[in-house]
This record gives structure tokens, sequence and C-alpha cells, in this order.
């Protein structure tokens, strides 16, 4: 039988005579000549391997030895040993109680003790080394606990070497080492097994898991004869039947030495039958493994023989074959303008195209990867068109207004004709809808002669729809970036990110820090795409960000943005456009001709005052159409209708006025004044208004008012309280009366601060009766210390201002470099007065002249 070597010698696998196990249990000792084997034909693999390798030759001088039996072992446990043995180290193995193994000896130590006990009395102490690799152990590297052995056949053999067959008795603990020459000899103590009393049905369980848990190991390994279930069939002695396994499992040395230190048997059992766990599933594992290996080599080659045969088929049927859609890959990368990294990765991805096999999952993955590469423009521009005055011309074609928009693009292309080469501008229009801002992305793209491509971001909340998905997932593409790109066949084109303030995030991402790297002009030249896995240059497209708010924009892509509002448009503006565009586009699109329909400047205007409350355009769109739609049917019905359409046509189209705007009231009551409002879709006026009624100094707010315009109101109210003397007011007045301060029109919310200066003019004139300046109109934050602040929105609310005719302005002086960017004839019949403290405020505002029918307040 071959079995490994546990001398204190180095392993190797002999053929030794040795036991093995009969059908009917026991032991046959066996004779024969020695057969070396190299150490690659080792297998150590499968448990009990070492010691079920291969059954020997049997004859006639064979010598029996049984299976350990109960009665057996109890004569064994009972048999008395000497207190003092002579120590064998054994350098690869764990000898324990009633288990017969096979040793070569070639220590000239070992060689001495076993000649003098096989001539006495064949008892002596066995110990495992600590460290295999120590060639001359000390007392110090052998183990303390150890099993006492009877040698039961000593041969000579052939090469030289001494084999001993020896048997394990019980365990012993050394006490002493009395010598370390000729040999090792030390006293002893018993290390006695302590059995489980009272809980037999579990440890009867235990080794009976024990035993099937073995048997299944010799079943699966297939190096393992089947003969050896026997023998573990025919152990009845629970304690054998763990230390026979214990010493034939695949385990190391320093874990079966910790097993034999277990006094107690149950607690041996069990780390015993946890490493049987682990051996069965890693034997499992690897029979898995080779079973899968054998199927997956059967498949391919399977699926070899269909492929070569599918080959032929497509060939006869003219179809392209694989190899000619790989040679078409290559072909199309010939007339590729890409840099050589790009180059060399395409050339090494086709490469690993051609190794895969074309009916694999893997193979449609890796040719939909290079027609990606393909597929994309990388260093195709168009030419740019560098007639600014063309461009100025298509510009002012397409959009009327929006200076600052085309002067911006003007200036980039003007600096793009002189220097040749520039980093292309990240743009980010910001206004209300309706204003053109992504129509304006177009008019762009045929100024400079650029192709147009557009990506809306609204709802967008995965990253990967940005920077895509990596090629190993299933159904992965890029992002939508490279994808548009892409679509437009240049790497230069004007690219609209529509609603870029509109982006969310979840819990796959946020894409509004994935488009930090696109919108970044010191870092989009190399934009990573996670499908593409190649840095692509986008510093030559021209984006254009459109937004209706900066506030929800996250601050380190706003940063990156060049910001340019686009604000609304006044009457005169819209009626221009509805003249322009608006009734042209109409007219076209429902078929009927320009003198079919005719929109005098009146009419257009009550339809722009009357019917729509915007700052942009949209909602005028619609209700043309829907005049031009009701002209349509009568020409299409044969009605004569007058093309001119006049005021009470619109009213009979469009039903009575929907929109009632808020003009200038008159003066003649205290504590009303107008104020200056932004909102989303243009500016608007506001009516501030204060009572009083006799009480004890409670202010009341109305008005669904936010809490920094509730803010405002308290720091008007206090300021006026602090300086009540300069009204020539007495200070005990405010806790006499209640004040009431409502803005109308409830149902809508109302927040900012730039209603302080006319909250505070509405409580001066209310407490001193005064009159206010008429047709006047104010906008302003307020301090506790009298400061008035600039606000935001200036062009909005004048042009609010203005629809109200309202005449007088009061606004902060740090407002006055707002007000001289606004075209002079949106200022015409305005008058602004700049102030820089509420003392300002109120020597204008307020008149010497009381109210009529003023009360009394002391």
């Amino acid at each position: 039988m071959v079995g490994t070597s546990v001398t204190d010698q180095q392993p190797t696998i002999f053929d030794f005579p040795m036991t093995t196990t009969l059908p009917h249990g026991g032991f046959r000792l066996c004779t024969f000549t020695p057969l070396h084997f190299s150490e690659k034909n080792k297998s150590m693999n499968d448990p009990f391997e070492n010691i079920f390798a291969m059954p020997p030759m049997i004859d006639e001088e064979s010598e029996f030895i049984p299976l350990l039996s109960p009665e057996d072992e109890e004569s064994m446990n009972a048999e008395e040993i000497p207190d003092i043995l002579g120590i064998l180290p054994l350098r690869n193995t764990v000898l324990f109680p009633g288990v017969v193994i096979p040793i070569t000896v070639g220590r000239d130590k070992s060689i001495k003790l076993i000649k003098d006990a096989y001539k006495k009395s064949k008892i002596i102490g066995v110990l495992a080394q600590k460290d295999v690799g120590i060639e001359d152990p000390t007392p110090g590297d052998m183990n303390a606990i150890g099993t006492v052995a009877r040698i039961l056949k000593m041969l000579r053999m052939p090469d030289g070497n001494t084999t001993v067959i020896i048997q394990g008795k019980k365990r012993f603990a050394i006490k002493e080492m009395l010598q370390t020459e000729p040999y090792f000899k030390a006293t002893i103590t018993p290390f006695d097994e302590v059995k489980p009393t009272g809980k037999t049905r579990e440890f009867n369980a235990l080794v009976g898991s024990l035993k099937d848990l073995a048997l299944s190991i010799i079943r699966q390994s297939p190096n393992i004869p089947s003969e050896s279930e026997f023998a573990i069939k025919n152990i009845e002695s629970p304690s054998f039947l763990i230390n026979f396994i214990s010493s034939n499992m695949d385990a190391d040395v320093a874990e079966k030495q910790k097993m034999l230190e277990v006094a107690n048997l149950e607690q041996r059992a069990t780390m015993v039958l946890e490493h049987l766990t682990k051996s069965l599933q890693m034997l499992e594992l690897k029979n898995q493994i080779q079973s899968k290996v054998k199927v997956d080599i059967d498949k391919q080659q399977r699926d070899y023989f269909l492929n070569q045969q599918m080959k032929q088929i497509q060939e006869e049927l003219g179809v392209n074959s694989f190899e000619q859609e790989i040679d078409e890959l290559k072909v199309r990368s010939k007339k590729k303008k890409w840099a050589k990294e790009v180059e060399a990765h395409f050339a090494k991805e086709v490469t690993k195209l051609e190794r895969m096999n074309p009916s694999a999952a893997e193979y449609s993955v890796q040719m939909n990867y290079l027609e990606v590469i393909l597929d994309l423009p990388w260093d195709e521009k168009s030419k740019d068109n560098f007639n600014l005055k063309n461009a100025k011309r298509i510009l002012d074609r397409d959009h009327f207004g929006l200076t600052k928009v085309k002067e911006r693009i003007i200036e980039h292309l003007a600096v793009l004709k002189l220097k040749g080469d520039m980093k292309a501008p990240i743009l980010c229009l910001v206004g209300p809808p309706g204003v053109g801002k992504t129509s304006l992305g177009k008019s762009i793209a045929t100024a400079v002669g650029r192709q147009y491509v557009r990506m809306s971001l609204g709802g967008v909340r995965d990253e990967s729809e940005i920077r895509g998905h990596r090629k190993t997932y299933i159904g992965a593409m890029p992002g939508r970036i490279l994808k548009n790109i892409t679509k437009a066949k240049f790497s230069n084109p004007v690219f609209v990110l529509d609603e870029v303030d509109k982006l969310t995030r979840d819990a796959h991402g946020d894409p509004s820090s994935a488009l930090l790297e696109v919108l970044d002009p010191e870092q989009n030249n190399a934009f990573h795409d996670n499908f593409l896995e190649l840095d692509y240059d986008l510093s030559t497209v021209l984006f254009i960000a459109t937004a209706n708010t900066l506030s929800t924009i996250q601050p380190a892509l706003r940063d990156r943005l060049e910001i340019i509002e686009v604000n609304g448009y006044t009457i005169e503006e819209k009626m221009e456009i509805a003249k322009r565009h608006l009734l042209p586009k109409q007219v076209k699109e429902h078929g009927i001709k320009a003198s079919d329909v005719k929109i005098g400047g009146k009419v257009m205007e009550k339809i722009i005052d009357s019917y729509t409350r915007e700052s942009g355009v949209r909602s005028l769109e619609k209700t043309i159409a829907k005049i031009v739609r009701n002209r349509a049917m009568h020409i299409a019905m044969e009605e004569p209708k007058s093309a001119n359409i006049t005021a009470q046509d619109v009213e009979d189209i469009l039903g009575p006025p929907k929109v009632h705007r808020d003009l200038y009231q008159d003066n003649s009551v205290a504590g009303v004044v107008t104020g200056l409002a932004w909102t989303a879709v243009g500016g608007d006026i506001l009516f501030i208004e204060t009572s009083l009624s006799k009480g004890k100094g409670k202010l009341t707010l109305t008005g669904n008012l936010g809490d920094v315009m509730k803010e405002s109101a308290t720091i008007a109210l206090e300021y006026l309280r602090a300086h009540a003397d300069k009204l020539d007011l007495d200070s005990e007045v405010f806790d006499k009366w209640n004040l009431h301060i409502h803005v109308p029109e409830g149902a809508t919310p109302k927040d900012g601060p730039s209603a302080g200066i006319t909250m505070f003019t509405a409580l001066a004139s209310v407490f001193t009766q005064r009159k206010v300046r008429s047709h006047m109109a104010m906008t302003g934050e307020i301090t506790l210390r009298g400061k008035v602040l600039p606000v935001g929105g200036i062009k909005e609310k004048i042009l609010a201002a203005k629809r109200a005719r309202i005449t007088d302005i009061v606004i902060c002086e740090d407002n006055r470099k707002d007000v001289n960017e606004i075209e002079a004839e949106y200022l015409k019949g305005l008058k602004f007065h700049y102030v820089k403290t509420m003392d300002d405020v109120i020597a204008y505002a307020l008149l010497k002249e009381k109210v009529p029918n003023a009360i009394k307040v002391e």
C-alpha cells in the first residue's frame, strides 16, 4: 500500500510493509519490495488518502492485526505503563491510541531506541515535533503530550532504511526529560481520557455522524478503495473510531496534536466532526469543479463543430460570417482619425474578440463595444463659420432682444477667428420659462456652422446617464453625453444641456456631480465614460446649459458656468416677437396664407396684456394659435370673415379677459404703499396695506407671508419705535394701538426681503397719517441700523412698474449699476430715486400733507 513516510527524515512516498484493511475487518501485515515514487505523484488532497491509497498484495506470510474491539480497548487501558520511557520524535505525523502506523526510521538516535526497545519490552513513547523542518530536535522542539506505542514489527529494507510498525496504546504527558543521549528518555505521567457519562444519546449521535461523514468521504474520493468502508463500519469502540479517523484524516500535524491533547472524548469528537465537515465540503466542491470543467470542455468541442458548420452555411447563403464582420471593423478603423493610444486599445480589443466564441454572450457585448468606439467622432470637427456679421444676422433673425447673449457668442467667435484654437466657454442661460433659452442654442449652432444636439436633464437622477455603465453589465451602454456626440457625427457640436436646474439624485448617484467633469474646461479634455474606458476630448464642444433658477444648481457646478441672465420680455418686445415669429409660424402650421389673418398692434397688445401672464411667449403662442385655428375653421367651412382681427373678435374667440393686472391706486388712504416684486413669470407690483385699531400694541401679519417677509415687518416696526421722535411721534403710541399689516392676494405665497422699505414707509404713513407720494413704487431691504440694501430682479420689477403706470421708483443706491445695464428704451417715462438710508426713503416718499379724514394717533 502507498502511504506517506512519517519518519524523522524528509517525507517520501514509499511502498513499504504495512497493514491493509480486510472486508471482514482487521488489518493484515504484508511485506514487499520498496518502490519509490516521484514527488509529483504524491496525492494528499483527500482525507484518508494517505492511508487508503492502494491495497497491497496479500500472500500466505501476511500477518493479521485485528481491529481494536471494545474489550481490547479496555484491556489496553488497564495495562500498566512504565514511569520511564524512551522517547521517539516523529516529524510529520501524530500517533493516536489504538491506531497502527508504519514509520521509516533514519536518525541514529531513533534507530538506537528502536533496537533497544525491540529487544526488551517493545514499549516506547512517541512525541510529534512542533516544527517538521528541524533535523535534530531538542526536548523543547517536541510537544508535551504524546502516545505510548508498542513496536509490532521491525524490518530492514533493501535500501538500508529501517521500517517499523507501531501501535498506539494510551496517551501520556512528559514529566521530566532525563537524557538526550544516546536517545531521549523521560519520566511520564498518564494523560487519561475523560469519557461522557450522562448524555449517552447525544454522544452516540455524534459518533454516528462521524461514521457517516467518514463513509461519505470514502465514497466520494476516487483514490480511496471501497474496502475502507468495511474498516470504518466494523469499528465498535467510539474512542477507537475517533482516534482512527483523527489519525487518517487530511490534517496537518499541529491540528492533529490539538486533538490528541483534548482529554474530553466528546469535545475531541466535535473537533473531528467539524474538520470532516469542512473536508467533505471541499471534496464536493472539487468534484463539482471537475465535473463542470468536463462539461465545459465537451460544450466547447460541440460549439466548435457547430460554428464550423454555421460558417459554411453562411458562406453558401452569402451572409457575412464572423470573420467578415471583424474584417469590416478593421477596415473602418483604418479610416479613423484617432490617437495612438486609442488605436492600440482598439487593436487589443479586436484581438480579444477574435479569440471569443461567436455564440458566447460576451461576443455580442464585445462587438457592440468596438462599434461604439468606431462610431465616435474622435478627431472629426466641423468647420466653423467665422463670418461674424452673418452670425449676428442669424441670431437677430431668430431671436428678438437677448442682446447680452448674442454679444457673448460673437465675442467667442471673434477670439476663435483670431487665435484659431480656444477652449469653448460653458454658457448657462438662466431665465423664466418661454423666453427662448433652448431655441437660442439651435440658432447659435446655425450661426457658427456647427451640429446641434440637445440633452434634456429634467428628472435625470442616475449618474450612469451621464457617464454610462461599465460594459460588464447586461445591457450596458455609453452615457448620453457620448451618445449625443455620436449622433452629431462631429466632436465639436453645440451641445444644449436643457433644464440643468432640474437634476435630481438618488441611491444610484448624483448626476450633477458627474457633470462637474463634463463642464470644467480644465478637465473635459479627458472625459472618462465608464462604458468606453477611454478618455474622450470634450474641450471643443460648445456647451450651453439652460435653467429657470440658480438656487437648485449645485454650487460646485454653478461655479463652472458662465451665467447669462435671460430676462422676461416687455410688452413691446412680445409684440415684435409675435409679429416676426409667432404669427407667421402659426399661419404656416395651420395651412393658411398670411393674408388670411392679420392682427394689428392694439389688438396684439390686448391679447398680451389681458390673456397672458408670463415672462416668455409660450402662452402667447398658444393664444395666437387658437385665433389662427378659428380663422382656419371659417376658411375651411367657406364662411366669409374679415382677415383683420378686432378686439371684439378676440373676446369672441378667447372669451373675457383672463388676466387683470394691478394698476397704481391713489394715495388717499394712509398706510398703503406700492411695492415691486419678482416672480417666476416676471415682475409684478404688490400693495402693502396697514391699519390701526385701539389696543395694546399687538402686531398682526396676514397675506400668506414667508418668514423673511415677516422679519422685514418686525425690523420696520422696531426701527420706527426707536426713531419715533424723527416723525414727531410719542413712543408710547405704539403700546396704545394694534397694528395690522396685510399684503393682498392671500392665496399667493410671498417671501423675500425686498419689501422692507415698502413696509417701513407704510408704517410711517399710518402712524403719522401723512400721504404717500403718488405714482410711486419702491423696493429694497432694510436693517435695524436704518440702512437700505440692494435687491435683485431689477429689470423685471422696472417692467412691472411701467406696466402699472408707475412714474417714480425708489431703490437702493447700490442698484444704480443694475439700472445702468438696462436698455434706455425700457426706462423711458420712469424716474429713479436712489436712497442709502430709511430716512432718505421717508424724506422723499412721505408728503407733509395729511390724508383726508385722518385719525388722531396719540
